[in-house]
């Protein structure tokens, strides 16, 4: 055995005391064997920075996912119950758009006068056609009635205020009376049109129209019906024939 690299510690070799001799201190120095090495000190450690979590804060994200999700699902059930509401009532009541035009025109007054203004009077009678089953409509005051040659209007009237119920024509017949200013090129165009017996008039009617389901009336709207007429002639002591007549309605919510 090789006493040259281990160190021994005496002990107290008396035994008459009866105590168990203290334990060893250890040596100020350690031997080290040869194939030991050299000892070296511990890895000096960085201090890792800790990072808390903000899982216990992810409460108020979620209660407001759930309002979004709220009202998402309250605003698609209440598309659902409107569409469902509007097929019943399509289903129930079939509305159809009532028809409208001209369906005569008469001409009490054509007269040119010297400073190229010309007075006219017109009686117009408008049809319209109600092909509803269950529903009416009532025709307000605040209504007009304009005819026109080639953008200048020639004269002008009002609509009487009536209802017209369920499967209901309507014959209505309105006055129209003016003056305008009348240049003479609108002049020698007019006596052309005259002269061929194909005068093109524009007759524009503009009314308030209430609707009425059953017994219940509704919102009002606003109906704007645009009749493209051509007449043969506009004489006073001759009868006016309507050789075309296109009725176009528009509808202002």
């Amino acid at each position: 055995m090789d006493y040259a690299h281990k160190r021994v510690y005496p002990v107290d070799a008396n035994p008459s005391t009866g105590m168990d001799p203290p334990p060893p201190y250890p040596p100020k120095y350690m031997m080290l064997q040869e194939n030991q090495g050299s000892i070296r000190p511990p890895p000096y450690r960085r201090n890792i920075p800790r990072y808390h979590s903000n899982h216990h804060k992810s409460g108020g994200g979620g209660c407001c996912l759930k309002c979004i999700c709220c009202c998402y699902c309250f605003l698609f059930l209440l598309i659902f119950v409107l569409a469902t509401l509007a097929f019943y009532f399509y289903a129930m009541f079939k509305p159809q758009v009532p028809s409208y035009t001209v369906d005569s025109f008469a001409t009490n007054a054509f007269d040119m006068q010297p400073d190229f203004s010309l007075y006219t009077e017109f009686v117009v009678t408008v049809k319209a056609d109600n092909p509803n089953q269950n529903i009416g409509f009532n025709y307000g005051k605040e209504s007009s009635v304009v005819v026109a040659y080639e953008d200048s209007t020639l004269c002008n009237g009002q609509l009487p205020a009536f209802h017209q119920g369920h499967k209901n024509i309507t014959m209505i017949k309105v006055v129209l009376k003016g003056k305008s200013e009348f240049g003479s090129g609108l002049q020698e165009a007019l006596m052309e049109n005259r002269h061929t017996g194909k005068i093109p008039l524009n007759v524009i009617v503009k009314v308030p129209v209430g609707i009425v389901i059953g017994t219940f009336p509704l919102r009002q709207i606003t109906v704007r019906v645009i009749c493209a007429l051509v007449v043969d002639n506009l004489s006073p002591n001759k009868k006016t024939q309507i050789v075309s007549n296109t009725c176009v309605p528009h509808i202002e919510l």
